[in-house]
């Protein structure tokens, strides 16, 4: 038996290997001749694994290309080539090459989906009979095996007609060579012919990791070298860096190391090398002019490329600024102008797409923008093409950089309203275009023509001039007001634009104007969007244009800002985990799980509003007041339409008494710290929710160190404490100079919104010593240690004698009723004038007869009400209002003002309540007697002792 078992183990070993091997030479037969760098060695991966060449020429990435990305882990796992007599790697195999098999397929997708074109017969061009009209000779005709013209046959050579499609045959990684640092960039050749932009986009998107654009710069000019004005060429870098930085802009180029793209690539490579500043670059050339293409030659593979022009008029270097190329081949060889129509349809496939706010997809499309520079006649039909198309493009044109950027700016200064222009002008313009262009007559009224058309429609040309003024020293807002001048958008549309862009000067000085009219509930929807992307500057401005945010928090919209998933990376999820067990991958975070979340945080006695028994009423009140299905799903495209009645301003007010305290938790929780900071700037109880903030964020802080997340996660969150610990230490100490009794009443408030906890309590919850350290905490503790006595010298030993010898409380200084009124009050003390309030209620209703017609309730409510009236610091308390609106403050704090002048001296009896009340009497108190119990204590003790000892004397004598 034992014998037979060992058999059939070998057996099903024997059949897991074939099929393990099957697998590999199954997988290894479609990925022949993959090159795979890894440490500088190249492994080909086939069917000899185990062979490895010699160091190859060709650098190493320092991040694998994207192709190559599964085989170099791969490679580097060692897990290629089984050892001898191991039983485990074979079994690895299937799981490793899963990865590369995906890889191969993007692979191959690539390779099914783009084309090259290649000419198939040989025409001979009208200037060089040895040539054919693709550029090419007529020896690489023959090894290619095209056809040639009959004798005497006249045809004309044309793309569509004499070339034809074959696979791609160079795609992978530029590295750019001479340069400080490196530079890469990804590159595809494809057909301009029959190319579809939406594989093309596909390209960019999924393969190489791009986002949709918000903003499309398409740069045209002139081709060859030309210079600038030094203040223009550093208006222009600067304001197109500008301009496509704040707004996640594309940059489209012809991608070649000359004219006008090569001062776009010096106004780029003055960007940041942080990937969130990064500028998205594209180069579209033509793949004929491209110099040393033969290189790039290749599927999948890194090649080096020096950028160093040669002599050859016919062919241009590649920038190196430019992260990505589209190389268009259209089957010829040193001839522009085979890109200029795919670049065309690429712009418009672009424009074509929506622009995503806040997870929702609406509005318009990318808008697309011309900026001109120099150029020449082609440059002007471009313009003319760019206004005239269907939707039409601006185009911004900059004065001063020369030909045919100054030609239309002249043309757009002095053309009339009806599109005409003056005789002299006319003949001026005209000849000025014959000399630019070395034209003749005929040819420069026709460009002449050209201009006039372009210049027909004035509001899609915004020209940009070098002036005295301050708003000509921005090319950024001259793009993007020409983008909002020239497109039918409405406002909506333009504000939608403007915060996409996170321009909020744009929309304070172009959209915000007077007399705007907006829709119902539109402001509040740029609110929403304003918060999940953060913009601090919008939700400043929207603020200041009427948005409330009492009507604007609502349930449905705070849970939304909870579970946006355009937040940065926080440890919410981990939290609530904590909190509440079995959280699926999709859960989609409640108001309850947030209460949760904070009395975790805070720990103690904490109760967060969330979790009260009248919020959670209202929640599910509102649940089952619309279908829950619509509250789960509302989005934010809607949320305004979908729950605009669904309560009133009083309702929501209720609901959201401060609705800036939430929204600052909302902001610490998601781990926003600019909008916390300028959420705890507006609204009520500054103080409190600075300490509040530190402490979340503290407690954050060490919950982030219990997981083992990152260290730098939990330093930012320490960073942030300190921060808002740090601003409510300043603005006690502004306070404390002020005015030292409102600041020590703010202290003591019972704040409802914090759990009826005071500003005092929160500073030992957060453990903020330097806060309780603080003169005024100080002064305040010292006041509640003396209760009712005013003593400065000598207070413990007049309490002692007060104690000892009671006649001497006549002869202490006590505070006055004013005084009293204001101080601090402990629960001890709360709780016997709620008795004393309910006694005397009681005696008032007893003597008012029952034919008394008199309304009790309008005199004199319950006596928790009446005390709350009486006593403020049993009020909810409020600490100012960072923006002077707070109207509690007024007739709280500032009601007890003629208190101040008023002194009234306290009757005997209550010189002798508050003098054995006080803590300090009450601590000497029980110290003297204390002491006086352990005095009586020990003299027994003796006094037995000794006379014990005396009596064993007098029995031993």
């Amino acid at each position: 038996m034992p014998h037979r078992r060992s058999q059939e183990r070998h057996a099903n070993r024997k059949k897991r290997l074939s099929a393990d091997l099957a697998n590999i030479q199954y997988i290894s037969s479609s990925c022949q001749h993959i090159p795979v760098y890894e440490n500088s060695r190249i492994f080909t991966v086939g069917t000899r694994l185990s062979r490895s060449l010699p160091s190859s020429p060709i650098r190493s990435m320092s991040s694998p290309n994207l192709w190559s990305t599964a085989a170099a882990g791969m490679a580097s796992s060692r897990t290629l080539i089984p050892k001898k007599g191991s039983r485990t790697s074979l079994t690895s195999l299937p799981a490793e090459f899963h990865s590369l098999n995906r890889q191969v397929s993007q692979r191959s997708w690539v390779e099914r989906t783009f084309h090259r074109r290649e000419c198939i017969k040989f025409i001979p061009s009208h200037r060089d009979h040895s040539r054919c009209a693709c550029g090419r000779n007529e020896q690489w005709h023959i090894q290619t095996g095209a056809s040639r013209l009959e004798p005497g046959q006249i045809e004309k050579w044309h793309p569509y007609k004499h070339t034809e499609q074959r696979v791609t045959d160079a795609y992978g990684t530029i590295e750019f060579q001479g340069g400080p640092h490196p530079s890469k960039a990804q590159y595809m050749k494809l057909s301009s012919l029959d190319t579809r932009q939406e594989n093309v986009l596909t390209l960019l998107l999924k393969h190489w990791g791009l986002d949709l654009p918000k903003l499309l710069i398409t740069v045209h000019g002139g081709i060859l070298n030309f210079d600038l004005q030094p203040k223009l060429k550093r208006v222009f870098r600067k304001g197109l860096l500008k301009a496509a930085r704040t707004t996640g802009a594309w940059i489209v180029t012809n991608g070649t190391n000359t004219g006008v793209t090569r001062h776009v690539g010096d106004a780029i490579s003055d960007r940041t090398t942080k990937a969130r500043n990064k500028v998205v670059a594209i180069g579209i050339a033509p793949w004929g002019i491209v110099e040393n293409k033969e290189d790039l030659l290749g599927r999948d593979i890194v090649v080096p490329y020096h950028c160093v022009s040669s002599t050859k008029t016919n062919t241009s270097v590649l920038n190196s600024n430019h992260s990505y190329f589209l190389l268009v081949d259209n089957g010829t060889v040193g001839k522009y102008g085979g890109e200029i129509l795919f670049r065309k349809k690429f712009e418009k496939y672009i424009a074509q797409q929506k622009i995503c706010i806040a997870n929702d997809f609406r509005g318009h499309g990318v808008p697309v923008i011309c900026v001109v520079l120099e150029g020449g006649a082609n440059t002007i039909r471009s313009v003319l093409e760019y206004v005239t198309d269907t939707p039409p493009v601006p185009v911004v044109v900059c004065d001063g950089s020369g030909r045919a950027a100054d030609l239309l700016a002249f043309a757009h200064k002095y053309t009339m309203d009806d599109g005409t222009m003056a005789e002299s002008l006319r003949d001026q313009l005209i000849l000025t275009i014959q000399r630019t262009f070395m034209y003749t007559q005929e040819q420069a009224e026709k460009l002449f023509i050209e201009l006039m058309l372009c210049v027909k429609k004035k509001e899609l040309i915004t020209v940009f001039r070098m002036g005295d003024r301050e708003e000509s020293k921005d090319i950024d807002l001259a793009i993007l007001t020409a983008l909002l001048k020239g497109t039918t958008a409405n406002a909506i549309d333009q504000l939608n634009l403007a915060l996409t862009w996170d321009r909020v000067d744009i929309a304070r000085s172009h959209i915000f104007v007077y007399g705007q009219e907006w829709p119902e509930g539109a402001l509040e929807v740029a609110m929403m969007d304003a918060l999940i992307n953060d913009r601090v500057d919008f939700v400043k401005l929207l603020l200041e244009n009427g948005v409330s945010m009492h009507t604007f928090l609502t349930i449905p919209r705070l849970e939304d800002l909870y579970n946006s998933r355009q937040s940065p990376s926080n440890t919410l999820r981990y939290l609530v985990r904590d909190v509440k067990k079995h959280v699926p991958s999709n859960y989609r975070y409640t108001l309850p799980d947030i209460g949760l979340v904070l009395q975790h945080l805070m720990g103690g006695g904490f109760r967060a509003y969330y979790c009260r028994k009248r919020f959670r009423q209202k929640y599910h009140a509102l649940k089952q007041t619309i279908s829950y299905a619509d509250f789960k799903g509302t989005s934010v495209g809607n949320i305004v339409t979908s729950i605009p009645h669904l309560m009133n301003t009083k309702q929501a007010e209720e609901l959201f008494p401060y609705p800036f305290h939430d929204l600052m938790i909302w902001a610490v929780l998601m781990k926003r710290q600019k909008m916390a900071l300028f959420m705890w700037q507006h609204g009520e109880e500054a103080l409190a929710k600075a300490l509040l903030a530190g402490k979340l964020y503290a407690a954050m802080a060490h919950e982030a160190d219990q997981d083992d997340l990152e260290i730098e996660l939990s330093e930012e969150f320490r960073h942030y404490a300190d921060e808002f610990l740090g601003l409510a230490l300043e603005l006690l100490g502004h306070c404390y100079k002020i005015d030292d009794d409102y600041t020590q009443q703010l202290l003591t408030y019972e704040l409802k919104n914090f759990s009826e906890q005071t500003c005092l309590g929160l500073a030992v919850i957060a453990n903020h010593r330097q806060f309780i350290a603080h003169t005024c905490c100080q002064v305040l503790l010292n006041d509640l240690w003396i209760g009712g006595l005013r003593m400065r010298k000598n207070t413990s030993l007049k309490v002692i004698l007060g104690i000892i010898f009671p006649p001497y409380l006549f002869a202490l200084d006590f505070k006055s009723k004013e005084e009293l009124q204001l101080m601090p009050q402990t629960m001890e003390e709360h709780l016997d004038e709620l008795e004393d309030a309910a006694s005397v209620a009681n005696i008032s209703m007893s003597s008012f007869s029952e034919d008394q017609d008199y309304n009790y309730n309008e005199d004199v409510a319950d006596p928790i009400s009446a005390m709350n009236q009486q006593s403020p610091l049993k009020e909810n308390g409020t600490l100012g209002s960072m923006d002077g609106s707070n109207s509690a403050v007024d007739n709280t704090i500032f009601s007890h003002m003629p208190f101040r002048k008023k002194k009234s001296p306290l009757r005997m009896g209550k010189k002798v309540y508050e003098f054995y009340n006080a803590p300090i009497t009450k601590f000497w108190a029980h110290a003297v007697s204390g002491s006086d119990l352990t005095s009586c204590f020990t003299i027994n003790v003796v006094v037995v002792v000794l006379s014990i000892y005396y009596q064993r004397l007098d029995f031993m004598f």
